[in-house]
């Protein structure tokens, strides 16, 4: 992380993000093809999906980590399609990740303090974190090292190391995933504290359908690079089209 990009502007209005009719192809494979969407402040969005259906890579399309080859992205009305992560960051668009990620043989402190760093926060940053430290249970382990922490643990502070770059739109790569029942009612304290504190627009890809439901009052279905439907979740959830190419099978496998 170096300062030369601590001077990037965030729009005023950087908490809109809109995709216009964005594709992704690696060489002749097609991942997913003329994907828009749209999210104000505090808007949160799920994205639903059989493994391969594009998802992850939407969020790396976004977040800058690949170029679409068609489309754009803007971040408050501003064209970012292609800009790289660690700029966007700085300018508020902020992605987590499947695993964990995190500053491994540095204490939680520390990887918070890099985070605060980065986005050239201050000590409001910490007053920002302090009930969802406490929540996380991570309050009393600030000076333990983040990768002797039990997994659940470890997955929260990556997240807060989100949160504590005061970011106006979130991309949430599978939160839950990993997480024990009783951990995941965590991400949902995480999600409404972005969204209401933060005035944040997120985006949460997820397998949890329970998780989806609770947070999210609209998602979109991808399936085979396709956006297959939008909506309401219970609305979507009940379409057959739907039910046949994912919900049917996680059903399936919730069952085994």
């Amino acid at each position: 992380m170096t300062s030369d990009t601590s001077a990037v502007p965030r729009p005023a209005n950087a908490g809109e993000l809109r995709v216009d009719k964005i594709s992704m192809r690696f060489g002749g494979l097609k991942v997913f093809d003329d994907i828009s969407l749209k999210l104000a402040p505090r808007d949160i969005l799920g994205v639903i999906g059989p493994n391969g259906a594009g998802k992850t890579t939407l969020i790396n399309v976004i977040c800058g980590k690949l170029k679409p080859a068609a489309g754009q992205v803007f971040l408050g009305g501003h064209d970012i399609s292609g800009i790289p992560t660690h700029t966007l960051s700085r300018m508020g668009l902020v992605r987590s990740f499947q695993q964990t990620n995190t500053f491994r043989t540095a204490t939680v402190r520390e990887n918070l303090s890099r985070a605060i760093r980065f986005s050239a926060g201050s000590a409001e940053s910490w007053r920002r974190m302090d009930d969802l430290l406490v929540r996380f249970e991570l309050l009393h382990r600030l000076d333990e090292q983040s990768d002797k922490l039990p997994y659940g643990l470890q997955k929260m502070l990556g997240l807060l190391l989100a949160y504590a770059t005061t970011p106006k739109v979130l991309l949430l790569d599978e939160p839950a995933a990993g997480l024990e029942g009783r951990e995941r009612v965590r991400v949902d304290d995480f999600v409404r504290h972005a969204q209401q504190d933060l005035g944040c627009a997120i985006l949460i890809v997820e397998h949890d359908m329970d998780l989806i439901r609770r947070l999210c009052p609209r998602i979109m279905v991808l399936d085979a690079g396709r956006l297959l439907a939008e909506g309401p979740p219970e609305e979507v959830l009940s379409r057959r089209e739907v039910i046949d190419a994912y919900v049917g099978a996680i059903e399936e496998e919730e069952e085994a």
